[in-house]
């Protein structure tokens, strides 16, 4: 006698066998990162980073993975395109006017190197308006091939200096194209500051002013590197009488290295570039970050250092890669990236009583100022570290800075000939540093703001004496 069918017996309708693959979980879908390197500055500060991140995933000289752990692997494509025969390639555009600094090993595709045929010479509206507009049609060409192999991309990262005519002149030529075809994608600059520390050319001021008016409107998030405060940690903490480029750059790279280590590796904060900006980013325009790394020590001393110490060395002004002290300022919003393998939960304690002991340093205002987030990978030849990305108002001194040089020289209409030769009128420069002004006023507006259930007599600022405690 034929038996009959219990899933109409039962007038239950379950998916038959072969169905039951629907329930199994899907493949993440990556939230891929396309880096763009620009200029020689933005090139050297490159090749850093993909060295330390392809030690950190375990990627040799030749794209091969010789690595031994899954989480190396796990979210490898957010950076990396995978080839035949499991070759790794950075999913990278390396752009320079100037041919000569165009030198890259085999682990970059060939052709994804944009060059030029004259170096821009300084000049920023040279590279913004002349020689780099002719070569923005096959730049953006290879962008766009790289986005279109993206499953689901999240956004650019452009990595640049704000002086001299490619890096902030071309630089920002290209955010403003890249945000124009892909408005819904988010931008994320590196961005150094120049410094009479480390660079002898006169029009500086000029190029990082009129950079900065781009940055303000076109990216989402920029990480500010100041070559006034480089200099600084490498002579006073790290003890080199003389530091080259090489070490300021090696420096960068640790800091990009922990900026992208949540977008590299599993976590459960801020795991692609939109949430990183929703967490640090209260006001569109303040968008400018200033971060540290740690531990910063001579020679082998960091292996030593403890968790607290390394708590201490994040938070001091000392190793804060702005020119700035941010105990003159206050912070909007601040991210700690922990590296290594360190207990959750203590490091979650040690922020929320760094937090409370600090209140006044962070704006009442917004609740819970201080995210945290704890990977499990450690930085290169390291045990632990950590990075600090804040938000904070006192990033207003690096504007003041470079504003105070370029009014001195703009007053005196010195240089400007040089500009507009190349297409560059009075009023840009005007409004250059119109910007730079109101930026600056909105950062001390929201310094001085307080809740209105704050008490009157707490509304001060700590002095410059007291130090963050950690």
């Amino acid at each position: 006698m034929r038996k009959p069918n219990r899933r109409k017996v039962l007038g239950l309708h379950l998916p038959r066998a072969r169905s039951l693959s629907l329930l199994r979980p899907t493949k993440q879908i990556m939230r891929e990162v396309l880096h763009v390197q620009v200029g020689q500055c933005g090139n050297q500060i490159g090749a850093k980073f993909w060295d330390f991140i392809c030690h950190e995933h375990g990627i040799d000289a030749s794209g091969q993975y010789t690595g031994d752990s899954d989480n190396q692997l796990e979210r490898i494509n957010v950076y990396y395109n995978e080839g035949a025969g499991g070759r790794y390639t950075p999913r990278a555009v390396l752009t320079d006017l100037d041919p000569g600094n165009m030198n890259f090993g085999p682990l970059f595709r060939p052709d994804n190197l944009v060059f030029g045929r004259n170096s821009a010479s300084n000049n920023w509206s040279r590279g913004h308006y002349t020689a780099g507009a002719d070569l923005m049609e096959p730049l953006m060409d290879v962008v766009r091939r790289e986005m279109e192999a993206c499953d689901c991309a999240t956004g650019v990262q452009i990595c640049h200096s704000l002086s001299g005519g490619t890096g902030g002149g071309m630089g920002t030529l290209l955010l403003s194209k890249v945000r124009e075809e892909y408005p819904d994608k988010m931008m994320l600059t590196f961005s150094v500051i120049p410094s009479p520390l480390v660079s002898d050319v006169v029009v500086d001021p000029y190029s990082t002013t009129l950079s900065m008016r781009q940055l303000v409107e076109m990216a989402d998030a920029t990480v500010c590197l100041d070559n006034e405060a480089l200099h600084r940690i490498c002579t006073r903490v790290l003890k080199q009488a003389a530091p080259p480029l090489s070490e300021l750059n090696h420096v960068i790279a640790h800091v990009m290295s922990g900026v992208t280590c949540s977008l590299r590796f599993p976590g459960h904060l801020n795991a692609d570039l939109r949430k990183l900006a929703c967490n640090l980013v209260p006001f569109p325009r303040l968008h400018f970050f200033m971060v540290s790394f740690a531990p910063l020590v001579a020679g082998t001393q960091g292996q030593a250092l403890t968790f607290p110490e390394i708590l201490q060395q994040m938070f001091d002004a000392r190793h804060m890669m702005c020119a700035a002290d941010p105990r003159h300022g206050r912070i909007l919003a601040a991210f700690a990236m922990f590296r290594g393998r360190l207990p959750q939960r203590e490091v979650d304690d040690r922020a929320v009583d760094v937090e409370c002991r600090n209140s006044s340093y962070f704006v009442e205002w917004i609740p819970d100022g201080l995210k945290t987030s704890v990977c499990d990978v450690p930085p290169k030849r390291l045990r632990f570290g950590a990075n600090l990305i804040a938000n904070s108002t006192a990033i207003q001194e690096v504007f003041r800075r470079v504003l105070d040089q370029f009014s001195a020289m703009f007053r005196r209409k010195a240089f400007l000939h040089f500009y507009n030769g190349e297409g560059v009128d009075e009023m840009e420069f005007a409004e250059a540093e119109a910007n730079m002004s109101d930026l600056i006023s909105e950062y001390q507006q929201y310094e001085d703001m307080r809740s209105e259930d704050s008490d009157v007599s707490d509304s001060g600022v700590d002095s410059e004496e007291d130090e963050v405690q950690g």
